[in-house]
């Protein structure tokens, strides 16, 4: 899908203002680049995803990529706080089922009439946020993923890092510089429970 250049600007403009409105709920003044998102979704097992969801999806910077990614029939479920980005994104994708809270994962699960998700990506900015959110949204991830999942996020920072080890086996990180600016993708995998 190739983005004219009115849209671009359109695009980057909408997310600047809405990170200058609240910086801590969007995280960037620019979307994610295409080198970060091919970064997240690369390690993805396509072929065996039937169903992913995308927590912070913003202005579709990363998931313009899942159609030609995915295979047939995968089901993609977004989330996105800001209700005007959350429209376009019901508009642009509309075989995708886009929710507002990401806290509440398990509950659009259920409504999905999914038991768990294959893979769980995220733009979320996870240091931003009180501890008792990231807990939380922690705890919501793990609970929604099949054992073995994987939850793939980028960050701004190595922060996350420790939380993270304590529910996942972190099997890479990757840095990428082409991004505004550059990020960590984190490439977990769910511990199984013994």
């Amino acid at each position: 899908m190739i983005m004219n250049v009115k849209t671009w600007v359109k695009e980057r403009s909408v997310f600047l203002y809405k990170f200058l409105r609240s910086p801590k709920q969007i995280g960037s003044i620019t979307p994610s680049s295409r080198e970060l998102a091919m970064a997240m979704l690369e390690p993805i097992q396509w072929q065996s995803t039937y169903a992913i969801a995308e927590l912070g999806a913003g202005t579709g910077a990363v998931t313009k990529y899942i159609p030609n990614a995915a295979r047939s029939g995968t089901r993609v479920i977004l989330f996105e706080k800001d209700s005007y980005l959350r429209g376009k994104l019901t508009i642009r994708y509309p075989d995708y089922s886009c929710y507002a809270d990401c806290l509440l994962l398990e509950n659009a699960l259920e409504q999905e009439g999914l038991e768990r998700l294959d893979c769980i990506i995220s733009g979320l900015p996870f240091f931003n946020f009180h501890q008792e959110v990231r807990d939380r949204l922690i705890q919501q991830i793990v609970a929604s993923l099949k054992d073995d999942g994987l939850f793939i996020a980028f960050q701004y920072s190595q922060q996350m890092k420790r939380q993270l080890t304590e529910h996942f086996e972190i099997e890479v990180i990757r840095f990428v510089p082409l991004n505004i600016p550059p990020a960590f993708v984190y490439i977990c995998r769910k511990k199984r429970v013994t």
